[in-house]
């Protein structure tokens, strides 16, 4: 990690910057303890930063791994706050949650142990909750003739396909639609 190098990064303290041969590890908690400062974030996504700023691979393990002993860093509390506020704010199901969780590098047990906190119950009501929310001000017809009916199933097809993108499975989301939408007359 060259001198140079250090002064074109932002998270570097000036003072670790001016310095020719700067502590490495010095250098590498300054850069999670700002990365911190933000936003809660994995230990994948505090190594991804790392290596953009050239901090060795040792080194920076060393330091994650102190930041995991003073729990400045902990996936599984990572992965139950990400799962409760997206789920809350952006109505996630399990399956979207569980893939922006790897993306952000939180996989496996931590992962799973966080998707726990979300029951079908309250999976379907927040499925539910998004349909009544996108459905307000907007009327699906509910006539007979078929001029009614295929705009009633093109609405069917949108707010499941809504769903469907947000995770949840088809079968409750076609399930929680029909339910919100008083089913169909031929069902």
């Amino acid at each position: 990690m060259s001198p140079r190098h250090l002064r074109a990064v932002p998270d570097v303290p000036e003072h670790l910057a001016a310095d020719p041969e700067p502590a490495a590890a010095e250098v590498a908690r300054t850069i999670v303890l700002r990365q911190l400062t933000g936003s809660p974030k994995s230990r994948r996504q505090l190594e991804e930063k790392l290596a953009e700023k050239d901090v060795p691979a040792d080194v920076a393990a060393a330091v994650l791994d102190r930041m995991e002993d003073v729990r400045l860093v902990d996936d599984t509390a990572y992965a139950e706050d990400f799962v409760r506020t997206r789920q809350r704010t952006k109505g996630l199901a399990r399956g979207a949650l569980r893939r922006e969780l790897a993306q952000k590098g939180v996989s496996g047990e931590a992962a799973e142990h966080a998707l726990e906190a979300i029951s079908e119950d309250t999976e379907r009501e927040a499925a539910v909750e998004l349909i009544e929310r996108r459905l307000r001000g907007r009327p699906v017809p509910t006539g007979t003739d078929a001029e009614s009916r295929a705009e009633r199933d093109k609405a069917v097809r949108r707010l499941a396909g809504m769903l469907a993108r947000k995770g949840y499975p088809p079968s409750m989301a076609l399930g929680v639609v029909k339910d919100v939408l008083g089913g169909t007359e031929d069902d």
